[in-house]
Order: C-alpha cells, then sequence, then structure tokens
C-alpha cells in the first residue's frame, strides 16, 4: 500500500459510502477536499468538512497508517497545527495536538471497494514496460491528448530549468545563454558538454568583435577547444588558425580547453566535434542577433532555412583538422539533427522567453512550431505505437517520452490522468 492511493481515494472522492463516519463516530461532511499540495506540508490545503454540528476549514493530512503521523514527526512541525482531519488507510493510533485536543480521524480501508483496490494492484505491481498497457484502449483519444499537451507543457518547463538559471546568473543576457544552449545542443549526445564548455570560455560578445572574419571567428574557437595546441600542422589553413589564435589569445588573455575532452572514437565524421565547431562558427558568423532572429520565426519552414548553414570551404574535404578527406562534399546540418536542435534547444527558449516575459504569443508560437515538426522515431516512441499510441507530431512524441520517463518508469499511475481514468472507470 502507498501513501499515494489513499490520497488518490481523497482526491478523487473515490468513497463510495454517502455517510462518512469519524473513528470515533462524528459524522462527516466534505464540502471542499482541498488543494493537492505538492510541496513540504500537509497533503491537502484550505479543505472544507463539516464534523457533526461544526464546520472546519483548513488543511488535511493523508497518510497509510494514522502511527505515520508520529513517524514523520508531524508532532513537532507548526505546518501541521492546522489540520482539521487526518484520511487514513488504518486507523492503527489516536493522534493528538499539541494542545491534547484529538485530530478527527477518517479510516478509507472499511469503506474502500475491493474492486478499486484491485484495479490499484494491477496497475502498481505488474512489470509490464507501460503498466496500463492493457487497458489503454479504454481510454478516450481526447483524454489520451489532452494529457499529452499538458506533459509536454511540463517537459519544457523541466527543459528549461537549467538555462532560466544560467538567464539568472548572467543576468538576463538572452543571446549570450541562447549562444551557450545552442552551442550544446549542436553536440548531442557525446559532445555537448564539451561544447557549452567551450561556448562559456568564449564569450559571445568576443567572436562578434571578429564576425567579419570567418577565420578568425574558426580560430577562437578551435583555439578555445584546444584543438590547435602543441600541433606541428602540415597544411596551411591550420597553420592560419595557430598564428591567428596566437595573438588573439595574448591580446584577451584567452584559456583553451584540454582537448582530451573531446570525442571522436565511434562516431560518424560528419558528427566529429571538429565538425560541430565549424558549423557553430558559421551561425555565430553569420548572425548578429542570433536569438532575436529566433523570436522571430512563424513558421518551421524558416526555422530550418536558418539552420542549414554550410561550413567554410575547408570542410568540403576535411574531417579533423589537417586529415584530409577522399569525400568532399559540404558539411552542413541535416534535417533529423535541425529537428533535434530545434525540438531540445530552439523551441524550448522561446517557450522560456514567453515564460519569463509573461508574453503568451511566444509561449503558443512554440507549442505550434512543435506542432509542424515530425513526431520522433525512438524506441519509446515505437514502444508507444506497439501499445496503440502512435504520436502525430514532436509536441505530442515529447509528451510522450515525458509520460513514460516520470510516469510509467516509476509506476506513478496515480499522478497520471491515464491511470486516474483507468481507476475511475
Amino acid at each position: 500500500m502507498k501513501e499515494s492511493f489513499v490520497q488518490f481515494i481523497w482526491r478523487y472522492r473515490r468513497i463510495e459510502q454517502s455517510t462518512l463516519l469519524t473513528t470515533r463516530g462524528a459524522s462527516i461532511q466534505l464540502l471542499q477536499t482541498g488543494e493537492f499540495n505538492t510541496n513540504a506540508g500537509p497533503d491537502f490545503l484550505h479543505a472544507k468538512v463539516q464534523i457533526d454540528d461544526t464546520l472546519w476549514a483548513g488543511h488535511v493530512e493523508i497518510h497509510v497508517k494514522a502511527s505515520d503521523w508520529l513517524k514523520h514527526q508531524h508532532q513537532h512541525d507548526p505546518a501541521y497545527r492546522n489540520v482539521i482531519l487526518h484520511v487514513v488507510w488504518e486507523a492503527d493510533e489516536v493522534i493528538y495536538r499539541p494542545d491534547g485536543q484529538e485530530i478527527p480521524c477518517l479510516e478509507l480501508k472499511p469503506i474502500t471497494t475491493p474492486q478499486l483496490f484491485l484495479k490499484y494492484k494491477k496497475l502498481a505491481y505488474n512489470q509490464h514496460k507501460i503498466p496500463c498497457q492493457e487497458s489503454l484502449n479504454r481510454i478516450a483519444d481526447i483524454k489520451i491528448a489532452l494529457w499529452l499537451d499538458r506533459l509536454l507543457i511540463e517537459r519544457l518547463d523541466q527543459k528549461t530549468q537549467y538555462w532560466d538559471r544560467m538567464l539568472t546568473s548572467q543576468q538576463n543576457h538572452w543571446e549570450e545563454v541562447f549562444y551557450q544552449a545552442l552551442a550544446q545542443s549542436l553536440g548531442l549526445p557525446v559532445n555537448k558538454d564539451p561544447l557549452e564548455m567551450l561556448a562559456r570560455r568564449t564569450p559571445l560578445l568576443l567572436l562578434q568583435k571578429h564576425r567579419g572574419n570567418l577565420v578568425q571567428v574558426e580560430a577562437i574557437l578551435f583555439g578555445q577547444a584546444g584543438l590547435l595546441e602543441g600541433q606541428d600542422f602540415q597544411e596551411d589553413y591550420p597553420r592560419e588558425l595557430q598564428q591567428e589564435y596566437q595573438f588573439l589569445r595574448h591580446k584577451y588573455d584567452l584559456q583553451a580547453m584540454p582537448a582530451v575532452m573531446w570525442k571522436f572514437a565511434r562516431m560518424r565524421p560528419a558528427h566529429f566535434p571538429s565538425i560541430r565547431i565549424a558549423q557553430l562558427a558559421l551561425l555565430v558568423q553569420q548572425s548578429q542577433y542570433l536569438f532575436s532572429k529566433v523570436l522571430a520565426l512563424q513558421s518551421i519552414e524558416e526555422a530550418y532555412h536558418m539552420l542549414e548553414v554550410k561550413t567554410s570551404y575547408y570542410w568540403k574535404d576535411h574531417f579533423r583538422l589537417d586529415h584530409p578527406s577522399t569525400q568532399r562534399r559540404t558539411k552542413r546540418l541535416g534535417r533529423s539533427t535541425i529537428n533535434l536542435i530545434l525540438i531540445n534547444t530552439i523551441i524550448p527558449f522561446i517557450f522560456l522567453y514567453g515564460k519569463k516575459m509573461k508574453m503568451v504569443e511566444y509561449t503558443e508560437r512554440a507549442l505550434q512550431l512543435l506542432e509542424q515538426i515530425p513526431a520522433e522515431n525512438n524506441h519509446l516512441i515505437r514502444t508507444w505505437k506497439d501499445r496503440g499510441i502512435e504520436a502525430k507530431s514532436a509536441g505530442q512524441s515529447q509528451g510522450l517520452i515525458q509520460l513514460y520517463k516520470h510516469y510509467c518508469q516509476y509506476k506513478k499511475c496515480l499522478d497520471c490522468a491515464i491511470g486516474a481514468a483507468i481507476l475511475k472507470d
């Protein structure tokens, strides 16, 4: 038995009996269950119940056993002094307030239908990857779609928490923090941390001073990445980058990263960090106010056009500095890579901007852009499809990822709208 099940019964009023009594036999009239509290303190705030002839307004605390009140040390916490009703599965002990007054207690075990408890056990204790997979076909499509919409917002909120903190620490410099986030997204999945570190060590303002000269921009980025340090290059272009970086390093007192942080092994050459750094250099060089351009996006096609950057001429027949390749082709971001950058960075940033600036047009645009991107195709999305739920867009696939990673994986069925619908059926 989990406390979340007892919370569920109270929250959704899954009490079949019309007449409720405290453990002392006083009648209970439930007027308001209260607001479910996910923070510290009592489980339900601002509830209203009438016990016999007295109307009570205050908080409700939920436990599996009444004695859990003492185990959790609530008797010493002032936050629990305004608890008007103690709702428990099993009333194994009488609980008193500090002034010696008994707290009214409602015991749910004797008044809960066995069918509800069996449904709960079936969800909570099966071994399926998706706990409710056998009941999904009974849930209306509209209910699932609405829940995925809510989960998408939840996922966007979680994705932007880190960058929200970075904005606070960097005086809300949106262009700078977005540049750092964009650099990180270019390194997904293996080189995201080194690319973010590179961007944080190499301020956007510094690069913009030299944006009229792509060689200097590349020299700064490759030098800061540690990829020019101590190298005896044979080709002219890497030597030129070395010379430029040595001058600029002393001018700006720059400190290079350790080159060992970059990972090249077991990667497709098109995803080498050297190619990603070259692409970042071109993005910075071509757009002075990149985040402002992001905020101006009206369609996903505009976003594709903005990110379809090529690398400089040198990289047509190179994947690494001083290592010519027999493959001669323009290195550009592929559509699947662009979609990942949009889903994981650009659109969440538009959403975050709208939320922080209280401009709903940007939060709505972020959601609209996600609806224009095809659904992701990974093992999680295929798992949902095999069970009858097919994502129609990136917005829905993000919702399904959130559903699995934060609910199904931890069997938090009682916090899930689908699980709640199955139990209420």
